[in-house]
């Protein structure tokens, strides 16, 4: 079994504890379901926010969903003039026997245009996309 990253990224109509926590269930849901990794091979999380999202800690929206022992870190994105508002975004670290090229990454709810250029050839469907790091 191997250590695999997956990515995902999610975007919030609006700056709300609720919908942060949506949101962010929404996302891990799709990642581990996606790359068919059980909770119990999710070794670490990590989340970042942008900077005008100051309602709830990502993480939240996590813990609530039930990953309640899992390590779990948030962090302020660069505030990077013209970059996309209200993202969440989402580095797991998990066991898998997948490759590296099988991984899926995530992004839903208009975070797609992270990665227009790969939006279209996702295997899962056409909201999602690859980010370049």
């Amino acid at each position: 079994m191997a250590i695999r990253a997956i990515r995902g990224a999610t975007c919030l109509a609006a700056n709300s504890a609720q919908e942060m926590n949506e949101a962010v269930a929404e996302l891990i849901d799709n990642m581990l379901a996606r790359n068919h990794v059980d909770q119990q091979d999710v070794i670490s999380i990590f989340l970042t926010g942008t900077p005008d999202l100051t309602c709830a800690f990502p993480a939240a929206g996590i813990r609530i969903h039930g990953l309640t022992d899992v390590p779990l870190m948030c962090a302020q994105e660069m505030n990077i003039d013209g970059a996309l508002e209200r993202v969440v975004r989402i580095l797991a670290q998990v066991e898998t026997d997948s490759s590296r090229s099988d991984i899926t990454h995530v992004y839903l709810r208009g975070a797609e245009v992270l990665r227009a250029d790969l939006a279209a050839t996702s295997t899962q469907d056409t909201s999602t996309a690859q980010e370049t790091p």
